[in-house]
């Protein structure tokens, strides 16, 4: 019988930054604490559970407190459902220890779903006050500044304040997703402007056209320095997160990125976002 590929690939000390858990108004495959008992069983070192609905911070608490020997870390998605641009709600999670806040997602005009949604920027192309408030209020915390669903130009604009504004850790969320579909030249004069990536497999799995293969092909182009790969999965018709991990993996090393590439994009850049 020939080995099980997925059986080979070892995550221990591996971090996946994005996973999306119950309970939630959409299906979830696994609650939070079955996802920090499966991270735990399969060595990562820490989970980041997100919603796009509510502040997770509180419950990754919990989950780690029950599953212990795992890092679990919540997040806030600047949606409708949290007051949108709400410089409150990210005092709060930030007071409840989140790591990560993610400008609008589903809300994003930005993100096509909404033609009404929220925008980051003024009639005149500045970004609004609150906006800059928030990023102010993440370099003081030092955390993770995630992008979410914005358009290409709202993020340039976004990267380039938060640097200014002394704000360490920008993740660009899902770069090669349908949504945000950011060419590799905007990416390379990110990176150097500091920004990171975070390149899922479920944007893979969303878009045949893209694939493992698209996503190994833009690590070559912008290096592996600046990439985080991480799942995004968590959807009760996708892989679960462990299983999807250990396929992206696979998937990507099939396209010739090395072992020592995935340790520096799963373990090193992750293990600084999240000041470990």
């Amino acid at each position: 019988m020939l080995e099980d590929p997925q059986a080979s690939v070892d995550l221990t000390g591996l971090i996946d930054l994005h996973i999306h858990s119950a309970p939630d108004i959409r299906p979830r495959k696994l609650n939070d604490v079955e996802v920090a008992r499966a991270a735990r069983a399969a060595g990562l070192k820490a989970v980041l559970i997100k919603s796009h609905v509510t502040i997770t911070a509180d419950r990754a608490s919990i989950a780690e407190k029950v599953v212990p020997g795992v890092r679990v870390f919540g997040a806030v998605v600047l949606n409708y459902e949290v007051g949108g641009l709400n410089l409150t709600a990210v005092e709060t999670a930030l007071k409840l220890g989140a790591r990560e806040v993610f400008l609008p997602t589903f809300s994003a005009r930005g993100s096509g779903r909404r033609p009404e949604g929220i925008v980051v920027i003024d009639d005149a192309g500045d970004l609004l006050p609150v906006v800059l408030d928030i990023l102010k209020l993440v370099a003081e915390r030092d955390v993770i500044l995630g992008t979410g669903h914005l358009s290409v130009p709202e993020i340039i604009l976004v990267v380039k304040a938060a640097r200014r504004l002394g704000v360490t850790k920008v993740l660009i969320t899902h770069p090669e997703g349908r949504l945000i579909a950011m060419p590799a030249d905007v990416q390379r004069e990110l990176a150097s402007d500091g920004a990171c990536f975070e390149r899922c497999y479920e944007s893979a799995l969303a878009d045949p056209d893209l694939g493992v293969a698209g996503l190994a092909r833009r690590i070559r182009q912008v290096g592996p320095a600046s990439t985080v790969i991480s799942t995004d999965l968590g959807q009760a018709d996708n892989p679960s997160p462990v299983d999807g991990f250990r396929s992206y993996i696979i998937g990507l090393m099939a396209e010739g990125i090395t072992w020592r590439e995935i340790r520096v994009m799963a373990e090193e850049n992750p293990t600084r976002l999240l000041g470990l």
